[in-house]
């Protein structure tokens, strides 16, 4: 006797919602993600549908209505709650777009709880599109299968990002001049904790300086190589992760 499918599929599509969701609820979606579903996606009635509100959790939805611009949804069950998010923020400089559209996907999929832009005096790029860099976050979510979206603050000049530094909370500079080696500074100092890194060009002098000065700063190192400013991110939350982080959660 064949074994009964699993439901919902693992191939359903995921969405984040804006509604709040709850069981035997009845929810309708349109434009962007109506169009996903039902000329991408090809669902039709009966059709299982995963969606997230980044409030409740993560909840198996069944399609009872698809049309080209709407579609109608029935919740079903509570799959997920709302994950734990390890209290772990990226504080990135701003770099060209497509390098900073790069950093924001992989720092959702990599699990960080908050991304604050940051502003020196050799970044390349001085404003972000909010909008689209949450959307970006989202699409990132929903294809790691995050229950939680990160946060995405304004950006912020580096000084005052130092002058206004939460008390209690390590930050870890990424300097390329060196530093004590990541992971063993990550293990000494648990969260809550945020990693720093620099633009293309580099944190100045003066900035290298005052970050360093400041009480609740740990200067730590990536390695012998200088990496891109993408690239240090990346690494960088990687190795925070691994070494203090959920990567060696069980659940």
């Amino acid at each position: 006797m064949p074994a009964t499918p699993a439901w919902p599929p693992k191939s359903a599509p995921r969405l984040f919602v804006e509604q709040e969701l709850a069981g035997e609820a009845n929810i309708s979606v349109d434009g962007n993600q109506a169009h996903y579903l039902s000329r991408v996606m090809r669902v039709s009635h009966g059709d299982a549908v995963v969606l997230c509100d980044n409030v409740t959790g993560e909840w198996a939805a069944r399609v009872t209505d698809a049309g080209k611009r709407n579609v109608s949804l029935e919740i079903v069950e509570l799959l997920r709650p709302r994950e734990e998010v390890p209290d772990f923020w990226l504080c990135a400089a701003l770099l060209k777009k497509d390098r900073f559209d790069l950093v924001l996907e992989k720092a959702t999929e990599l699990g960080v709880a908050r991304i604050q832009p940051i502003i020196t005096r050799r970044c390349v790029a001085d404003k972000l599109n909010l909008d689209r860099a949450r959307q970006i976050v989202t699409e990132a979510a929903e294809q790691c299968a995050r229950t939680a979206l990160p946060e995405i603050a304004e950006p912020m000049k580096l000084d005052a990002l130092l002058k206004h530094w939460p008390e209690g909370r390590a930050l870890f500079f990424a300097d390329e001049e060196g530093g004590e080696p990541a992971a063993a500074c990550f293990t000494g100092n648990p969260p809550p904790a945020a990693l720093l890194i620099g633009p293309e060009g580099g944190f100045d002098q003066a900035e290298r300086e005052s970050i360093r000065k400041q009480e609740f700063s740990h200067a730590v190192t990536l390695g012998p190589r200088i990496l891109r400013g993408e690239t240090a991110a990346i690494a960088g939350i990687s190795v925070w992760m691994s070494a203090i982080g959920d990567w060696n959660s069980k659940e």
